[in-house]
């Protein structure tokens, strides 16, 4: 690992002022303890964006409601949008929101499905300021508890890969569609470490950091090591000019999936490709398909 770490060039929607770069640099020299303390500061804080306008036809249609986390002790704003049996769960991605999707749940809406979307913990009208994969799987659990049985999920980024965990666990849905969703999860704290301009060996902290504090193993939270629990039809979605996540992941994913499919796209990057009324039809052929 790393060997990719300093030979993989890393891209992040991120940007990261040269100062702080410089400024961690220094601290990183003077005190290991406290650069980890910053950076898992930052590492676990999602930026938050303003809804474009194209959105504000669901956000302003849809019912909310807020419901209790226990297991994260945290509030999550969930959105029901339209009304139906056939019930499916949209996960938006890191630093993403509840009405990201939209054009999906537009068009699950003509097709006669309910659409439940929601703002992970940190993000939109959610409460706290920080947050990560265990309690974004641990808020989807909440949610199903709350608000399923679901027929299907849809999940971009990071919401791909928390729905691939919590489908490995439990089974969830009847069918999975992901979008530019990660693979390997020590690639995300490579990702970050490295952007920073920090030494592999700071990466490998942040890993440790977090293993010991939730008694899990990263290598165990990848994409691809829980495809092998799932046993549902699984549609995989990314695009081959994804300056966020590299198609490669996408790959290994299918590769590993029982009942898998795969589709590559070219010319929509990373967040473009959730408004595409071609892909969108093709994943919600999938999945009256499969429910």
């Amino acid at each position: 690992m790393s060997n990719y770490f300093n030979n993989h060039k890393f891209s992040s929607n991120i940007k990261i002022p040269k100062l702080f770069k410089i400024g961690i640099g220094i601290v990183n020299v003077i005190s290991k303890r406290l650069t980890l303390k910053i950076i898992v500061q930052i590492f676990s804080t999602p930026q938050k964006f303003k809804i474009p306008t194209r959105e504000l036809g669901m956000l302003e249609s849809a019912q909310k409601k807020m419901i209790y986390c226990s297991a994260i002790d945290k509030n999550i704003e969930v959105l029901s949008y339209g009304f139906s049996d056939k019930k499916v769960l949209l996960a938006h991605g890191w630093s993403g929101r509840s009405t990201q999707l939209f054009m999906i749940a537009n068009y699950l809406l003509e097709q006669g499905y309910m659409v439940i979307s929601f703002d992970g913990p940190a993000h939109g009208a959610s409460s706290g300021k920080t947050t990560n994969l265990i309690e974004l799987i641990a808020s989807v659990k909440s949610i199903t508890e709350e608000f399923g049985p679901f027929v299907g999920g849809v999940g971009h980024s990071f919401g791909g890969l928390i729905l691939m965990n919590l489908q490995a666990e439990q089974e969830t849905f009847k069918c999975l569609v992901t979008i530019g969703a990660p693979d390997k999860v020590k690639y995300i704290f490579a990702n970050f470490i490295k952007n920073i301009g920090l030494p592999s060996k700071v990466y490998k902290n942040l890993i440790i950091y977090f293993e010991n504090k939730y008694n899990i193993s990263v290598a165990k939270k990848s994409a691809s090591y829980v495809a092998k629990k799932i046993k549902t039809p699984t549609l995989v979605i990314h695009d081959a000019q994804d300056s966020e996540v590299s198609v490669s992941e996408a790959l290994n994913i299918r590769k590993h999936l029982k009942k898998g499919a795969l589709l590559i796209t070219n010319g929509f990057g990373h967040t473009k490709i959730l408004r595409n009324k071609e892909i969108t039809k093709n994943i919600i052929t999938f999945i009256t398909q499969n429910t």
